[in-house]
């Protein structure tokens, strides 16, 4: 039976980064997208969807390095274009097998800890990315997450990240041939719907933090709908604070989003 880290706690201090193992954070990203084509390049407050998460993701500061891995084809060139105006490193591979796209990317960049962030999630939190970061590089876990609610830690879907040894995301390439493992990269280590570890890997958390511990929002772009309410947020709290906080965004839904919906 896979042993579960559960949910622990991650301090980070600056003074001890340089003692950690190289984490690298890869962002997916295509424009082929079934549900809704086209969203990575979405505007948000004037800006594609995908460059306001770069956006984001710059701030983190347990972060070594950002890659944007995309397909290899044409379509997918603006995407590539996106990646180096925001100085970020671009890897291009295989559209539909993922897991070979991050293992390959994380192992071009020398990853010691993988990081995943899809790019739906058009509203992560650089602190909270780098908090799962560091409790995952204190080790004893083989897949970390707060991207999603995970063990209870009530964390709003959407604001955090995963973070995966590259040790066992070499092993998962090697071994698991599945369609929807090679498609959808967490369903080697955890499942999110019944909240099950896959053996061998162990898998952790960290409790969100009571300020904003809110699994019942969904910060996610796959359809029309939800691509619409982000757009909403964007124009209001962007220009007010470009680097607007997730308590930001709980206060304007609560306060703002819900009123116009009754």
């Amino acid at each position: 039976m896979p042993r579960n880290c559960g949910i622990g706690r991650a301090i980070f201090r600056e003074s001890a980064v340089n003692n950690k193992p190289r984490v690298v954070l890869i962002i997916q990203a295509r424009m082929g997208s079934t549900r809704l084509p086209g969203k990575s390049m979405m505007p948000l407050a004037g800006e594609p969807l995908v460059g306001r998460i770069l956006e984001r993701v710059k701030r983190c500061r347990f972060v070594d390095a950002i890659v944007l891995a995309i397909p290899n084809s044409p379509q997918d060139t603006v995407l590539a274009d996106l990646g180096e105006r925001h100085g970020v490193a671009v890897f291009r591979g295989s559209e539909n097998d993922l897991l070979d796209r991050y293992y390959q990317a994380a192992q071009w960049h020398g990853a010691e800890i993988v990081g995943r962030l899809p790019a739906d999630n058009p509203v992560p939190e650089p602190e909270e990315i780098d908090r799962i970061a560091a409790y995952h590089a204190q080790g004893g876990c083989d897949f970390s997450s707060n991207l999603a609610p995970v063990f209870g830690n009530n964390y709003p879907d959407g604001i955090g990240a995963e973070m995966i040894c590259f040790s066992a995301l070499e092993q998962a390439w090697r071994n698991h041939h599945d369609p929807d493992q090679r498609e959808h990269v967490h369903l080697n280590f955890f499942n999110y719907k019944t909240q099950q570890a896959v053996p061998p890997f162990t898998v952790g958390t960290i409790p969100c933090p009571a300020a904003f511990a809110r699994p019942d929002l969904v910060l996610d772009v796959n359809t029309q709908e939800q691509y619409e309410f982000m757009a909403a947020l964007y124009e209001y709290l962007y220009p007010r604070n470009p680097r607007f906080h997730i308590t930001d965004v709980i206060q304007w839904y609560d306060q703002v989003y819900r009123g116009t919906r009754v």
